[in-house]
């Protein structure tokens, strides 16, 4: 294996430039970067991972914490993040919320003991407390999910304005009777998108009824089994709106079980617009979420705390957009009176 002192002989320099050079400190000419950097790539030199941690004490490493890697909403979040950190030369660790054995202690003594440099949380369902505790010694953002009432830098949509918006489409093709399948009501993703929903409709004077509102789990199986019980309702709703895509693609195959046409009987929509979701049959609208920005700008504040740096903004709310596809058909003709 090539040494550092083997890339300096074969670039002309000294240990020290090659040293500035790899931790891009201290000023070295450009031509004896691009000797060093000739060297390195000549010699297939790789640095020596805890050399440099017990020169920098910095790891070069973050851990990223997802509620579910099995949700594909997470995927481009991953991308924006790896991104990101790879142009600074970090390497992400990823860490699964919904793991058996996933204990948010580890997550966080991985930080305290500097196994990793800096953490993004993609879920706020840990310890509050501690995690704003944290916050306040160590590089953490969280994004996708919030909390309320803290400067804990984060980067998400408004998901309540988001969920109005969609609840406020639906009701614009005439439709009244409209169901929400929630997400957790223990998430503030599955609170925020139902008190959206309900703005919606106390704004048009239309009854929210207590029956067209089930708790969900974000999964296609919970969909699946909440379309049931809606459809089984004596007032079975018109539409649905699914606080994810995955319920969403449930509730319509619970439909066409059911012997319904989507949307020619029932209308469903979704939340994220997930890859499926332009694939799946019918078509899904939904609300597109900015997924690989959100994970490119928790990333680049995140550098900035590393960095020590006074975030000037530490909130930001990222633009979402209402995507118009087969599942909610057309404007609904209204029954004559």
């Amino acid at each position: 294996m090539p040494t550092i002192k083997d890339v300096a002989k074969h670039a002309n320099v000294s240990v020290a430039t090659v040293s500035r050079v790899l931790s891009k400190t201290g000023t070295v000419s450009e031509k004896n970067t691009q000797n060093v950097l000739e060297a390195i790539n000549a010699l297939n030199y790789k640095p020596n991972a805890l050399g440099r941690y017990l020169r920098t004490a910095h790891t070069q490493t973050i851990l990223v914490v997802v509620p579910d890697i099995t949700n594909p909403f997470f995927s481009n979040v991953m991308k924006g993040i790896q991104t990101m950190a790879n142009e600074q030369g970090y390497d992400v660790l990823v860490m699964d919320a919904e793991h058996a054995h996933f204990d948010s202690r580890k997550c966080f003594d991985m930080l305290e003991q500097k196994q990793v440099d800096g953490l993004i949380m993609l879920t706020s369902r840990v310890d509050r407390n501690v995690l704003l505790d944290l916050g306040k010694e160590h590089a953490i953002v969280l994004a996708c999910e919030y909390l309320e009432g803290t400067t804990l830098p984060t980067v998400s949509i408004d998901n309540i304005s988001a969920a109005r918006k969609m609840t406020e489409y639906l009701l614009g093709l005439n439709y009244t009777n409209i169901a929400h399948i929630t997400g957790p009501m223990e998430t503030v993703l599955g609170v925020d998108r139902l008190r959206g929903f309900k703005q919606a409709l106390q704004a048009k004077s239309v009854d929210v009824k207590s029956s067209n509102i089930q708790e969900g789990d974000f999964s296609i199986e919970s969909g699946y089994n909440i379309m049931g019980k809606l459809l089984s309702l004596e007032d079975r709703p018109e539409a649905v709106f699914a606080a994810n895509d995955e319920m969403a693609m449930g509730a319509v195959n619970a439909a066409k079980a059911y012997g319904l046409n989507v949307p020619g009987d029932i209308a469903v929509t979704g939340f994220d617009d997930i890859k499926m979701a332009s694939m799946f049959t019918p078509q899904l609208t939904t609300i597109s979420q900015p997924t690989f920005e959100i994970g490119r700008k928790s990333m680049d504040l995140l550098f900035h705390l590393l960095n020590k740096e006074v975030l000037v903004q530490s909130q930001f709310v990222l633009e979402d957009t209402l995507v118009i596809r087969e599942s909610c058909g057309h404007l609904k003709e209204q029954p004559l009176q």
